[in-house]
């Protein structure tokens, strides 16, 4: 990238030498052309680096609302999960107290099972003729 704004080496030693230019101040402008020439060439490559990182920058925003959008996503879904698993925890608690209440019901339906026997046995023991 040489570009040096319309001007070259040649226009700049055809100017001077037609005005009686010296050769060290020829030689100074020939420095300063190739001063400049650096420079601008220096000012292209920053520009060129500047707009790359524009746009890596643009990239990572993008990356980062899209990060942002999928973390609101998974923390609605884990909401949800987390209302869910409440709910199946009560309901497996519910569930445990009825089979509690129903095990209860069904040892003091056996219990008085087992004493109606007791009686039964002990009435029929009772009536028998003794030997």
């Amino acid at each position: 990238m040489s570009y040096s704004a319309g001007f070259n080496m040649e226009d700049f030693i055809k100017v001077k030498a037609g005005g009686g230019t010296q050769d060290p101040k020829i030689e100074q402008l020939k420095s300063e052309l190739a001063r400049l020439q650096q420079v601008q060439t220096e000012a292209y490559r920053l520009e060129r680096t500047r707009q790359e990182k524009e746009e890596l920058s643009q990239k990572l925003q993008f990356q980062c609302e899209e990060s942002k959008r999928e973390s609101v996503s998974l923390a609605e879904q884990n909401r949800k999960s987390e209302e869910l698993l409440a709910q199946h925890r009560c309901e497996i608690q519910e569930l445990k107290l009825k089979r509690r209440k129903l095990r209860m019901k069904f040892e003091n339906q056996l219990h008085q099972l087992i004493e109606l026997h007791k009686q039964l046995h002990a009435i029929i023991k009772d009536s028998q003729p003794k030997h």
